[in-house]
């Protein structure tokens, strides 16, 4: 039988960065969880590039898998009645991304993880904004 907190110590920074995570998703409001959802993200896609560069395919394999999950997820949180233009072409920003990060994922080529990670920092950053105004 596996002890609980054997399991925890197996990888200690993995399961901090699980109980943050829940614990910022727990009570966030709509427009805070599509900017937490950018984060994880841009940060999956940058850790990709680096274990692509070094040769990590276990870890890239993890990062690619999470970062296609996240771009499914905010594609399906489009509403595209409230949206119009916006969604759509969001939804097509999306799916062209998905589609480069699976694509780059049999390639030993770091950098359509790192160009889609910038791009998409930069929605980000438009995004936060709105929620400041």
């Amino acid at each position: 039988m596996t002890r609980y907190a054997t399991v925890l110590a197996a990888d200690p920074y993995q399961t901090y960065r699980q109980i943050d995570l829940a614990g910022k998703t727990a009570t966030t409001e709509p427009h805070k969880l599509v900017a937490l959802l950018y984060d994880e993200l841009i940060r999956a896609l940058r850790t990709a590039a680096i274990a692509t560069e070094q040769g990590n395919h276990a870890l890239k394999s993890e990062r690619v898998t999470k970062a296609t999950a996240i771009l499914f997820a905010l594609e399906s949180g489009l509403d595209f009645s409230a949206g119009g233009e916006v969604a759509v072409t969001l939804s097509t920003l999306y799916r062209g991304v998905r589609a480069r990060v699976i694509d780059a994922s049999i390639d030993s080529d770091p950098a359509p993880f790192r160009e889609s990670a910038d791009m998409l920092a930069e929605i980000a950053e438009a995004w936060a904004s709105v929620g400041l105004a």
